[in-house]
Formats: C-alpha cells, sequence, structure tokens
C-alpha cells in the first residue's frame, strides 16, 4: 500500500453481523444464568447445586467461545496471520477447559445423587462434541502452529478443518438443545405443558442458542467476508512452498 492510503476497512454488513453475534452471545450468557439463579438455585461446587456448573460451563465455553474463535479469521482480517492463528488457537483451547470444567461438574454431581452417566441422547452427543472438538484443536495446532506441518499437507487438511470446525459447533449448539430440554423433563415435568415461566425462560434460551449459531455460520460462510491473505503472507507461503516442496518460485 502508498503511504498515506486510508487504513483496509471491513467489507460492507460484516461488522454489523459480528457486533449482533456478540450481543447475542453475551445475552446467552445472561439468560442462562438468569434460569440457573432465579429458578435452579444458583451454582455452587462440591454442593447439590454443582450440576448448575455444567449448563452455564458449557453455554460459555461450546457455545459462546468456541463461535468467538470460529469469527477471529473474519475480525480480523488485517493483523499479522500468525497472531490471528494464536488467538484463535487460544479462544478454543480456553473454551476446551471451560467445557472439561463443566463435564467433571456433571459427573462428580451424578456420582454423588446416585445417578447414571451417559445414558441419554444428550450425554452422547455432548460428549462427541467435547472429544471431536478436543481432537480438532489437537489437529489444528499441529498442522498451523506449532510448527506447523509441509504447505501440501496444510492445503490438503485445510478444508477438512474448516469444515469440521462449523461442524462441530452446529454440534454442539444441538447438545445443548437436547440438554436444556432434559434438563427441563427432570425438573419440571408436571407443569411444563403449562407454559410456567421456567419453561419459557428455558425455551428462549434455546432459541437464542439457534439464533447466535445461524448468525455465527453466516459470517462464516459469506465467500466475500473470507479474511485475504496479505501481500507478505502470500509472498511467505511462496517462500516456504519452494523451501518444502522444492519448486521453482517461478513453477
Amino acid at each position: 500500500a502508498m503511504d498515506g492510503a486510508p487504513p483496509p476497512t471491513s467489507p460492507t454488513g460484516l461488522s454489523a453481523y459480528v457486533a449482533v453475534s456478540q450481543l447475542l452471545g453475551l445475552t446467552l450468557l445472561a439468560t442462562t444464568g438468569a434460569w440457573l439463579g432465579r429458578y435452579r438455585g444458583g451454582v455452587a461446587w462440591h454442593s447439590p447445586l454443582q450440576f448448575n456448573a455444567h449448563p452455564l460451563c458449557m453455554v460459555l465455553g461450546m457455545v459462546f467461545l468456541q463461535g468467538d474463535a470460529l469469527l477471529v479469521y473474519r475480525v480480523f482480517r488485517h493483523e499479522a496471520k500468525r497472531s490471528t492463528k494464536a488467538l484463535h488457537a487460544l479462544l478454543h483451547g480456553l473454551a476446551l477447559v471451560i467445557a472439561l470444567v463443566g463435564i467433571i461438574a456433571v459427573f462428580e454431581s451424578h456420582r454423588t445423587k446416585g445417578i447414571p452417566d451417559m445414558y441419554s441422547l444428550h450425554s452422547w452427543c455432548g460428549m462427541a462434541a467435547f472429544v471431536l472438538y478436543l481432537l480438532q484443536w489437537l489437529l489444528g495446532c499441529g498442522f498451523f502452529l506449532f510448527p506447523g506441518a509441509s504447505f501440501s499437507l496444510r492445503g490438503q487438511y485445510k478444508p477438512q478443518h474448516i469444515f469440521f470446525g462449523i461442524a462441530l459447533f452446529i454440534v454442539s449448539i444441538t447438545s445443548c438443545l437436547l440438554g436444556i430440554t432434559e434438563m427441563l423433563l427432570f425438573k419440571i415435568s408436571d407443569s411444563y405443558s403449562h407454559f410456567v415461566p421456567e419453561g419459557i425462560l428455558a425455551n428462549t434460551l434455546g432459541v437464542l442458542l439457534v439464533v447466535f449459531g445461524l448468525v455465527v455460520c453466516y459470517v462464516l460462510t459469506r465467500e466475500e467476508w473470507k479474511r485475504p491473505p496479505l501481500a507478505e503472507e502470500m509472498a511467505l507461503s511462496m517462500d516456504f512452498k519452494t523451501l518444502t516442496e522444492g519448486e521453482s518460485p517461478g513453477g
């Protein structure tokens, strides 16, 4: 770029959609907290309320933070690629840690109360999402970050990484919806069909989860909103390919 040129800007509409996604994400967390605080007694570790840490951690980690990690390459369009990769991996790693806390909470709560584990569709989908998410994160770090695979291997794996990133985000939201329904049927099965306030609030949380997922996926799938490669990145990629694949710069 020439000296004095205006700074690069985001494509039209991208900033608005990202802002909406963040507003929805914060509303998700507030709604989850309101449900657990108002109707389920709040959250406390090593107590009968330990289970309530599970839905809070899963919404925070496997939905909100995972969604934000996916948006990193759309939001930070003109920053160094290495820094963007590191932030992407860091947010996913933080989501995994928080989700692990939520999983520990539900297993310890079940053990204390004598409730069996891993028998419901929610638990199957949720555990599959977590294990595959961890695997996706490890593979992503191995291929792209520490220290990174060869140019050809990265090119071959990148489409799978992108697809499974979006797919696991969708599965995570689906698991949350199953968990909300399961929790309502366990806790208020007698009154749920009478449109009680707790049921309405929890249903609202489910709708917000769906809308958040739709907004994030829309941003991710808009072709013109993809992060453009910077000039220095294109030059480095060509140099890296030349060194690792033995091609000439003009090949």
